[in-house]
């Protein structure tokens, strides 16, 4: 039985005057210079499950042959609080990766939000976007219940299971049964179809593959794929594996990120 007595009015006790330390309030903690390069895409972000989609997605353009693609990807160290520094504030004032500008604007332009990001390339560049209502439609259907829901993964099983000081079994079980639910939406949905909306590789595939198939390939929490008995969802995981083959994939989640001091 827990001693905690919920209080009438929340108040922070923690007040980490570490500057990567969570607080109740938004904004820049400090003045930081972002490097700018010459590339048209300036990219600040990190490989996590968010920041891998805008890599993944610029190395699978370049694997189309598209042109004016190059970037330039600048390592935002959560861990130090490089997303509390001024200038990626003033690109995200949310300080959450990845965070981009596009040079090739007229002035400049600021894309955050993952799915933003994956959203405003395949947009700008054609690809990976279905042009007919039906197909756009179920593409952008998925891409937004990828970022409805993965917060339940991340925040929710994720933190539990691989982050919290102590395991807690209310928020584990609660959380993994979330989990385990969307895993099976997903394995529903690709029961008879090779990408996620169909026969088309898509945005969607991206976003949905960065959270639930690295976790479903074991690749996201130590010891979590079979903690979650995947092999229940012999259809995602099929998909999985099919993507992770992929060269643009596979170079998205090899990229170099440059320091900050460059």
């Amino acid at each position: 039985m827990s001693d905690y007595e919920r209080p009438k009015v929340w108040k922070w006790e923690d007040e980490n005057t570490d500057k990567s330390g969570n607080r109740p309030t938004a904004g820049s903690r400090f003045e930081q210079k972002l490097p700018v390069g010459k590339a048209p895409f300036q990219l600040y972000s990190l490989g996590t499950p968010n920041g891998v989609k805008a890599t993944i997605m610029f190395e699978e353009l370049k694997e189309l042959g598209v042109a004016d693609v190059a970037y330039d990807v600048y390592k935002i160290d959560i861990g130090e609080g490089d997303q509390f520094g001024s200038d990626f504030v003033e690109i995200n004032p949310n300080s959450k990766i990845p965070a981009m500008v596009d040079q090739s604007e007229e002035p400049r332009l600021r894309i955050f939000e993952s799915a933003s990001i994956l959203q405003y390339l395949a947009e700008k560049f054609g690809e990976l976007m279905p042009t007919d209502i039906h197909g756009r439609t179920e593409t952008m259907n998925w891409l937004f219940w990828q970022i409805g829901s993965a917060p339940y993964v991340g925040g929710g099983f994720g933190h539990f299971f691989n982050y919290a000081p102590e395991p807690m079994k209310y928020p584990i079980d609660r959380f993994t049964m979330e989990t385990k639910r969307q895993l099976d939406v997903l394995d529903k949905n690709l029961e008879n179809r090779t990408y996620i909306i169909g026969d088309d590789y898509t945005i969607a595939d991206i976003a949905v593959w960065s959270w639930y198939g690295q976790l479903v390939l074991g690749d996201l929490y130590e010891g979590s794929a079979e903690f979650l008995n995947v092999e229940e969802y012999p259809n995602l995981l099929e998909w999985a594996k099919r993507i992770a083959e992929r060269p643009g994939v596979q170079k998205g989640l090899a990229v170099e990120y440059q320091s900050l001091d460059k």
